[in-house]
Formats: structure tokens, sequence, C-alpha cells
């Protein structure tokens, strides 16, 4: 009786073992899909801002109402993914969030022009601003 009460605790205990790793487990499953989801949205989510610059730039030259209203939308739409653009035009060059392509003469470490817009992704940097800083020359 005392072996049978014995092995029945040594039983239990290793069905306890069990489920703990299994749940282990599914969680560490879950949190490797989860990490996926988010770097196969990053992904997406920078090939489709190399089409914003493109459509910004068409912008700039064009001056067309109908294409600052899409490309308005599309700003909608990135910032519902969780896509916020980087203010950098006229701040302190900050190097985790920018990148500086060249200096000139200007207020020292103020961005004087943005080259390319950067953007983040739920609060990571998911491509810095390339900027040109102000400095003595």
């Amino acid at each position: 009786m005392k072996n049978l009460n014995k092995q029945m605790d040594e039983l239990e205990a290793k069905w306890k073992r069990a489920v703990a790793d299994y749940r282990n487990l599914e969680r560490r499953v879950n949190n490797q899909q989860q990490v996926l989801v988010r770097f196969a949205n990053a992904m997406l989510i920078e090939k489709l801002l190399t089409i914003m610059d493109d459509l910004e730039r068409a912008n700039e030259q064009l001056k067309d109402k109908g294409l600052g209203l899409v490309i308005g939308r599309f700003g909608d739409v990135l910032k519902s993914e969780g896509v916020e653009p980087i203010e950098a035009l006229e701040h302190e060059f900050d190097p985790q969030l920018m990148e500086c392509v060249e200096m000139i003469e200007g207020a020292k470490n103020q961005v004087v022009k943005v080259v390319l817009a950067g953007y983040t992704l739920s609060g990571k940097v998911l491509r810095p601003a390339k900027v040109i800083v102000g400095g003595k020359i």
C-alpha cells in the first residue's frame, strides 16, 4: 500500500511536470509566432514606404489634389498599423532616429532638410530619417 501511494505520487509529479512543460512550450510557440508576424509586417511596411516615398515625390512635382488625398489615406492606413513618421525637420539631430547624409552651414546640430522621411513602427525605428544637418563648416 505504501509502495502504491509512492508510485501514485511520483506519477502525479511527472504528470504535473509534463503539463507545465507543455504550457511553457505553448507559450514559447505563441511568442515565436507573434515575433514572426511582427517581422513579416515590418518587411511589408518597409516595402510600402518606398511606394509612399514615390507618391510624395510625384506630388511635389504635380501638386495634384487627388494624389494628395491618396497620400493622406495611405498615411492613415500606415498610422493604423502603428507606423509613425519621425519628426526631424528643424529638430535637433538625434542619431537614434536619424542618419546624417550631409552637413551644411546652419544652426549647429539642427536638421535643415529631410532627404528621406523616417518612420517608427510601434515605437521602434523602422527606417531612420536621412537628413541634412547644420553646423560650422
